[in-house]
């Protein structure tokens, strides 16, 4: 083992994801075991920034229609041994699902019953497309490990803030986008595998489980970072 890793994250494709990153997080953690170092051995004055990568990916969230997502991570490197630390900030925008648009619909005409006299026709709320967005911005702690292929795998847990913004012809200004705006906060599991091309360019791939209050995703995506320094000890290609 090499010394930067003493101690050696909708549908099928969705369900094969998490299956994927839950593997990876609990082998992450059982080899991080072996190797656990003492609080004194982390250092934040250590970080710095080493790179940049660009990712793509698409998202099965719970409530809202499948879509693609962009994002951008910064690679701080290692706060201790094996353990990477990265800032990302993501996007996504997609439409809530027709469950979700009939369930508010049903809320509100709860709430019109409720206020005025009964109508007769009862009254029918149609609340049409609504767009629903979030801005993440999240820190992921990684445990990272070498393998065969000069390949470098790793796992591990994030959080994140989710800025929330709903939108749409009829709900624009009601008390309906009050309940779709707003920050929430997030937790994940991931992992991936990532291969340097070179010791400036590397690609990667991540499978990650999110959840924040009511609404969770499963997403998977892929991406190419350039890094600013050299790799760290561990991590140079063999070849």
């Amino acid at each position: 083992m090499r010394r930067m890793i003493d101690g050696g994250p909708g549908g099928r494709g969705a369900q094969w994801a998490v299956r994927l990153a839950v593997l990876v997080a609990a082998t992450a953690f059982a080899a991080g075991g072996a190797g656990a170092q003492e609080l004194a051995d982390f250092d934040y004055e250590d970080l710095s920034v080493r790179g940049l990568g660009f990712e793509a990916g698409y998202i099965w969230p719970t409530r809202v229609d499948p879509v693609e997502t962009f994002g951008v991570r910064m690679d701080l490197g290692y706060l201790g041994p094996g353990l990477r630390i990265l800032p990302r900030v993501g996007w996504w925008s997609s439409f809530l699902d027709d469950a979700e648009i009939q369930r508010l619909e049903g809320r509100v005409e709860s709430l019109v019953d409720g206020a005025t006299p009964p109508a007769t026709p009862p009254v029918a709320i149609d609340l049409r497309e609504i767009e629903w967005s979030a801005l993440v911005l999240g820190l992921d702690a990684q445990f990272v490990w070498s393998i065969p292929f000069d390949l470098l795998s790793y796992a591990g847990l994030g959080v994140a803030a989710h800025v929330q913004n709903g939108s749409g012809p009829a709900i624009d200004g009601t008390f309906v986008e009050d309940l779709l705006d707003g920050t929430v906060a997030a937790i994940n599991v991931h992992g991936g595998l990532e291969y340097p091309i070179s010791d400036r360019i590397r690609i990667f791939g991540t499978a990650r489980y999110e959840v924040m209050g009511d609404l969770r995703y499963t997403q998977i995506g892929a991406g190419l970072q350039f890094m600013f320094k050299g790799p760290a000890p561990g991590e140079e290609r063999s070849r």
